[in-house]
């Protein structure tokens, strides 16, 4: 069976390893695996208290090796992705952004800057 990338596919668990789990895809003799990082948002401290063997599950296809034709599988996106509202700030200015002054604060004390850097070079 082909597959292309952003397939939402059910398999079976077929390894579980420190670094991922095997999954084999229904319907074909194609395997793939699910990376640590891909099996869900934070951190995963232990692959098996999240899957067991022979254990059916839902993944998306993230990629496929054309060389090597390895399947890259994740189940972290097909989770809603939940936003901390409080996690975005408003965007801090150090001037008032409503006076639209340009350069002008820089033109105004330029003088002062040169007068005090020929005093210094005296």
């Amino acid at each position: 069976m082909n597959f292309k990338i952003g397939d939402i596919v059910y398999g079976k668990v077929s390894g579980i390893r420190t670094y991922g789990v095997f999954v084999k895809l229904d319907n074909t003799d194609e395997q793939g695996l699910i990376h640590i990082s891909e099996c869900k948002n934070g951190y995963v401290p232990n692959l098996e208290r999240l899957f067991q063997i022979g254990q059916r599950i839902k993944v998306m296809v993230l990629d496929i090796d054309e060389y090597t034709s390895k399947i890259s599988l994740s189940i972290r996106a097909l989770e809603p992705v939940l936003y901390n509202k409080n996690h975005f700030h408003k965007k801090h200015y150090w001037t008032n952004y409503k006076h639209k002054i340009g350069f002008q604060t820089i033109a105004d004390i330029k003088a002062t800057w040169v007068k005090e850097a020929v005093k210094d070079m005296e």
